[in-house]
């Protein structure tokens, strides 16, 4: 069954897209209010703003861009999104309401606490790094980052390179753990399209440290695209 955790409008704060060249616009800037997480706070780690840094300098020339995140989906989105997808006649207008309060998994817990994270783009490659820091609420054997916390960055990141072509939704996740990763420790996410067939898209993960010298998890996931003609229930 297609999991709803990847559809990934909270990092780009646009609705959904019909098609390819659509959906690419659901990477560029837009004026938000709302406060991006995607940039440093005093929870970040030292490796962190390095390789935040780094990868900033890499989005000079354009090959490179920084995706916003925001705690919560736009009016807008969410309006869009249950017209485009959501049958209208099975739900109700109260449902918007309880959505427009509802709060992106990722960014809902304390800054330093949780998922400390952001995420680069390069439409080139068909590439997103993701740089990650687990916070201590993430924890699951004593002094390491839970495996279902490592399995959502994992899937946001894959699911963010995937809906370079079209918003998309998770059929398939498989991870593969090579070392646990210990908490509070910077790691990095590269993600990549590899193929596309149809509506079905194919994307590879792996978690190296920061020093790119441990291999920590690799994964691969499936995508469908999905079609706006059908609805979701």
């Amino acid at each position: 069954m297609l999991r709803s955790c990847a559809v990934r409008l909270r990092a780009l704060g646009a609705p959904p897209a019909r098609g390819p060249g659509a959906a690419r616009r659901l990477f560029s800037s837009e004026e938000v209010t709302q406060k991006d997480y995607a940039l440093p706070n005093p929870s970040w780690d030292k490796d962190l703003r390095l390789l935040f840094g780094q990868f900033m300098k890499k989005c000079e020339d354009g090959s490179w861009k920084r995706l916003p995140s925001y705690r919560q989906n736009p009016s807008q989105v969410l309006q869009d999104f249950h017209t485009r997808f959501v049958d209208p006649r099975l739900r109700k207008e109260e449902q918007l309401i309880k959505l427009k309060k509802a709060q992106q998994f990722t960014r809902s817990l304390e800054e330093g606490l949780g998922f400390e994270y952001v995420m680069f783009h390069n439409s080139i490659e068909k590439r997103v790094v993701c740089i990650f820091q687990g916070g201590l609420h993430l924890q699951g054997v004593p002094g390491f980052v839970h495996g279902g916390a490592i399995a959502t960055m994992v899937d946001a990141t894959t699911g963010t390179c995937a809906i370079s072509e079209g918003i998309a939704m998770t059929a398939n996740l498989n991870i593969n753990y090579r070392k646990p990763i210990p908490l509070s420790s910077v790691v990095v996410l590269n993600s990549q399209l590899q193929k596309i067939e149809g509506r079905k898209l194919y994307v590879s993960c792996t978690i190296q440290s920061a020093d790119e010298k441990i291999l920590y998890t690799e994964a691969t996931a499936l995508f469908i695209k999905l079609d706006p003609d059908k609805r979701l229930t």
